[in-house]
């Protein structure tokens, strides 16, 4: 809460204020919201802006009370993700993870913003239950400290049982719906193994993906990546894919 508070205080004077120095504006929000006080005047005193950048990642990173932190399994089979997409669309969504793990099921990461008629807890138990009732195994992960705070970044890793594994870096314009055109422009009829996205505020948007592509079909997708129209870089060869994931 007091993480929102800077971000609010920020949004309206432009000052970056510390975490003890507008407490005060916490406190304040919490008072005027649990009492139902709309209309009212409140004073609050600021002091302080003790702030650098790592700090401010941190703040980032837990102010936005309209984003839910989900794991979805869903079917190790071609257009699971589309439809896992789908079925959380017109919501923003923020972040998606996921790693080949065995051919039955994919196990996934998703951080989504809630829509703004609903409160961020009542959208997310409609995402979770539109989920599950559409044969995905979905769970809130918003209060779990070890998902929130470390398996988010662990998502990824080495997989013994794949062959043929390709790696590429994707860029595209970010913008509302931007993902979801991404998706839907993957028409492959490869196997994708490693799927990572995280929106960063920032005017591009970069997704790596890995795809499971024998040599005889390598021509077929260089074809495909051209017609997509998206910047892109391979990265099969990259020290770090060899040596983390592959």
């Amino acid at each position: 809460k007091i993480c929102k508070a800077i971000k609010m205080n920020f949004n309206d004077t432009r000052c970056v204020m510390e975490p003890a120095g507008v407490l005060a504006v916490a406190g304040a929000t919490k008072y005027l919201k649990e009492n139902k006080l709309v209309g009212t005047t409140v004073a609050a005193i600021t002091s302080g802006a003790n702030m650098d950048f790592d700090r401010l990642r941190f703040v980032s990173e837990r102010a936005d009370f309209s984003e839910t932190l989900i794991s979805v399994t869903i079917p190790e089979s071609p257009g699971s993700f589309r439809e896992l997409y789908g079925l959380v669309f017109p919501r923003n969504v923020t972040e998606f993870s996921y790693r080949y793990h065995d051919s039955e099921n994919a196990h996934v990461l998703l951080s989504f913003q809630s829509m703004p008629t609903a409160g961020t807890k009542e959208d997310a138990f409609n995402v979770i239950e539109k989920l599950n009732k559409n044969g995905f195994t979905a769970q809130n992960l918003s209060e779990n400290d070890l998902a929130k705070d470390h398996a988010r970044y662990f998502v990824g890793g080495r997989t013994f049982s794949l062959k043929d594994e390709k790696l590429f870096r994707f860029e595209f314009p970010e913008a509302p719906g931007a993902l979801s055109k991404f998706l839907n422009s993957l028409k492959f009829q490869w196997n994708i193994t490693l799927f990572h996205y995280r929106n960063h505020g920032s005017d591009y948007g970069r997704v790596l993906v890995g795809l499971q592509v024998t040599e005889s079909d390598v021509e077929a997708l260089n074809a495909c990546l051209k017609e997509l129209g998206y910047t892109y870089y391979e990265e099969t060869f990259n020290p770090v894919f060899r040596n983390f994931f592959s």
